[in-house]
């Protein structure tokens, strides 16, 4: 059997071998970049999309992909670049012949040539900008001068649009007569004469009316437009809250500049998800594909932190070293009261950094929001500590220790529900990324709090 015959087949596989087959797969395009059979390369990598051969360059190594690569040769897809993880990209394009990256990026509309422009090296840069025509080099130097994550920088500047006057049979045949329209767009955009936008009109709408129809007596009641330095967040909100397929984006005069549409806007909340859940994880912006060194400069100063915070949680222990001499089934159940709260504060912590990013926590609703994590961990907190209590009981004999676990331990809790809340809404008014410095904070309140709570009780009631 052919290796095409092969893939063929695996593709057919249940769902549950489709890890296997995607191993297998790589295999064999590996096989035959070793056999430099560069026909049967292309054979095998012709029904990939480009998202798919981005996926397959991430997962080789950087010797395994130059010389993919360089077989691949002029086969090379500019989308592929657009798809490619940060990390690699730069030294995909180095690896690049001159030639191929040239008509690799004239394939790419604007916007995705300033996304892969804002994560090169200055060199790199050059390279993309001179391959570029210099109609299309002046689009792409123009978005660059808009400020980074800006709807700007979102924006590209292919916009489909009409004289609001116009009627359907109009547009119509201006949409059939045009050479350069965009690969994809949603809307035509109407404007007045002085280059404003005040409406769009969908496709479907133009394609399903009469050709005497004004275009605008369809327009679309969504119609939002994204003044050019709105942040990216805002944009990503903006289309996710009010269900938009594209924007018009205008200057301060109001003229229209260019048009974001939904699958921009919905990679820069991706790419936010992915920042948060990273950075609560204390590992910044990392990936599988980064090096030993740049990975490990990247959570050495959260595992720093980390330390400190321990240390400051050892020296609450340290206080009590006598009474947890003298009671010493202390030492064996206050790992289980700071963990408890740990793990309570970090539900509250996520749930609040979470509905900060999607604006859903708001100056009107964070005391409700606050008064809940608290009541939360309050209910939560005793459950636990009639467990506790009795396991105190059971375990070691002694109702006073399973009270003072029980006390303890919903002390925590609702110091951690608290916390967990308080805490991001405070460094977000702050102006500090809750994401990224919350978590560290939330533990070392529950720590401190849940040690000092547990052995201080101990000492008053045991001793």
């Amino acid at each position: 059997m052919s290796d095409q015959d092969q893939l063929a087949s695996e593709n057919d596989a249940p769902d549950e071998e489709i890890y296997e087959l995607n191993r297998r797969e790589v295999a064999a395009i590996l096989e035959v970049v070793q056999e430099n059979n560069r026909e049967r390369l292309v054979e095998l990598m012709e029904s990939l999309h480009a998202a798919d051969i981005a996926d397959l360059l991430e997962q080789i190594s950087a010797n395994e992909r130059r010389h993919l690569i360089a077989l691949y040769g002029v086969e090379f897809d500019g989308e592929i670049l657009s798809e490619l993880d940060e990390s690699i990209r730069e030294e995909v394009i180095g690896v690049l012949n001159p030639e191929v990256l040239a008509d690799a990026v004239r394939e790419l509309e604007s916007d995705d040539v300033v996304d892969l422009l804002e994560d090169l090296e200055e060199p790199q840069q050059e390279a993309i900008l001179d391959a570029l025509d210099d109609a299309d080099r002046v689009v792409v130097e123009q978005a660059m001068a808009y400020p980074e994550d800006s709807a700007g920088r979102l924006m590209q500047r292919e916009v489909v649009m009409a004289p609001e006057h116009w009627n359907v049979g109009e547009a119509i045949d201006f949409l059939r007569k045009s050479d350069e329209l965009p690969e994809q767009f949603y809307h035509v955009v109407l404007i007045d004469p002085k280059m404003r936008p005040t409406g769009y009109v969908t496709l479907g709408k133009i394609m399903g009316s009469p050709r005497t129809v004004q275009l605008s007596d369809i327009t679309e009641p969504s119609f939002h437009t994204i003044p050019v330095d709105r942040d990216e967040e805002d944009v990503a909100y903006a289309f996710n809250q009010y269900h938009l397929i594209s924007a018009p984006v205008v200057d301060k005069d109001d003229r229209l500049v260019g048009v974001i549409t939904i699958d921009d806007a919905m990679a820069v909340l991706d790419e936010e998800h992915e920042e948060d859940i990273l950075r609560l994880a204390g590992v910044g912006e990392g990936s599988l594909t980064d090096r030993v060194i740049e990975t490990t400069r990247q959570r050495f100063p959260w595992l720093a932190v980390n330390l400190v915070t321990a240390v400051l949680a050892s020296l609450v222990i340290a206080l009590f070293e006598d009474v947890i001499a003298g009671f010493v089934a202390l030492a064996v159940l206050m790992p289980i009261v700071a963990s408890m709260g740990g793990n309570a504060g970090t539900q509250s912590l996520t749930v609040a950094v979470r509905a900060i990013a999607t604006k859903d926590l708001t100056g009107s609703n964070v005391w409700r929001v606050i008064r809940r994590e608290v009541l939360v961990g309050l209910i939560n907190g005793l459950i636990f500590a009639v467990a506790m209590g009795i396991v105190g009981v059971i375990w070691f004999g002694s109702p006073l220790l399973g009270l003072v676990i029980g006390i303890a331990m919903v002390i925590n809790m609702v110091i951690a529900g608290l916390a967990g809340t308080v805490i991001p809404v405070a460094l977000e008014k702050l102006g500090v990324d809750p994401a990224l410095a919350s978590g560290a904070f939330v533990t070392t309140v529950t720590d401190v709090v849940g040690f000092f709570a547990f052995l201080g009780l101990a000492a008053v009631m045991l001793l």
